[in-house]
């Protein structure tokens, strides 16, 4: 029989350790930035020994990376694979805030800016996942453009990905929530991108 490690707390622990320190690294670098914590803070949350965790993660980078890729690996499937909605409901689906987030707390700021901002190495494996994502959203918004049938899609794609990106970082640096207002706007880009319906 393998012989679970103790944790810090002196607890039992399991085959859960690497999914609870990939819990802690969102709760951790949400609230507080990637810089800003340290693997021992991590591994008092996770409740890990930092042998276990550089058992399940060979660095610290190699866990931000890990943790991008998990945030969101398919952009907002629900949303933009939904059937329910029209290509144009969709477009305007991306400024709602996520249901995640209590009502009374603004949406936090997007992780993937946030490790493009707290990491400056460019061929980080976290900085080019960040910079995968993001191009990832704009094809999105253009696939979807093209599908509502916008007379440019990958204008209307990259104008939306920009105003979305705006929102999260304006959401974070007002402590307000700015998804209103952009949603707002992107519905004005949205319908003059649109061809105009022909009347009845």
């Amino acid at each position: 029989m393998t012989k679970l490690e103790k944790g810090p707390t002196g607890q039992r622990r399991g085959r859960g350790a690497r999914e609870r320190i990939l819990s802690a690294s969102q709760q951790l670098f949400r609230e507080q930035g990637i810089n800003n914590t340290g693997m021992d803070q991590l591994c008092a949350v996770a409740q890990v020994s930092k042998r276990t965790a550089y058992q399940h993660f060979t660095s610290k980078d190699e866990l931000v990376t890990e943790y991008l890729r998990r945030h969101d690996p398919d952009t907002m499937p629900e949303i933009f694979d939904s059937a329910e909605l029209t290509p144009r409901e969709r477009l305007l689906a991306a400024f709602e805030k996520p249901p995640s987030v209590p009502p009374a707390e603004t949406t936090p700021l997007c992780p993937f800016i946030a490790a493009a901002v707290e990491i400056n190495d460019t061929d980080h494996p976290a900085r080019r996942r960040a910079h995968d994502y993001k191009a990832s959203v704009a094809a999105r918004f253009t696939e979807t453009a093209r599908q509502a049938g916008a007379v440019e899609p990958e204008q209307l794609g990259e104008q939306l990905a920009l105003l979305l990106d705006g929102a999260s970082v304006r959401t974070r640096a007002l402590d307000t929530d700015a998804l209103p207002t952009a949603a707002a706007i992107a519905a004005v880009l949205i319908d003059n991108a649109l061809p105009a319906e022909a009347p009845g």
